[in-house]
């Protein structure tokens, strides 16, 4: 029996990995970009900048929550495709 799945199809939880990761490194980004001045002796960047690193656990927060969706996701696919239960 062949998949039901389609090769191109996104399943549960994709767009929440998805944007986990773009989240994710744009706090690497701006992480990297508050750590430059410790390195490079010049003046460092404004507090806000600070707040943009913690980007990096929303992102990373964002992510696992779209994992976990998907987990549930083919639990529930794989329940429905077991059939109910038998009764004793």
């Amino acid at each position: 029996m062949r998949d039901k799945t389609q090769t191109n199809s996104a399943a549960p939880g994709d767009r929440l990995i998805r944007a986990g990761a773009i989240v994710f490194f744009v706090g690497t980004v701006a992480t990297l970009v508050t750590v430059a001045p410790l390195f490079l002796g010049t003046t460092p960047f404004p507090t806000y900048m600070f707040g943009l690193s913690m980007l990096m656990g929303v992102g990373f927060l964002i992510a696992g929550a779209g994992v976990f969706q998907s987990i549930a996701a083919g639990r529930r696919q794989a329940r429905a495709a077991s059939g109910p239960a038998p009764s004793r």
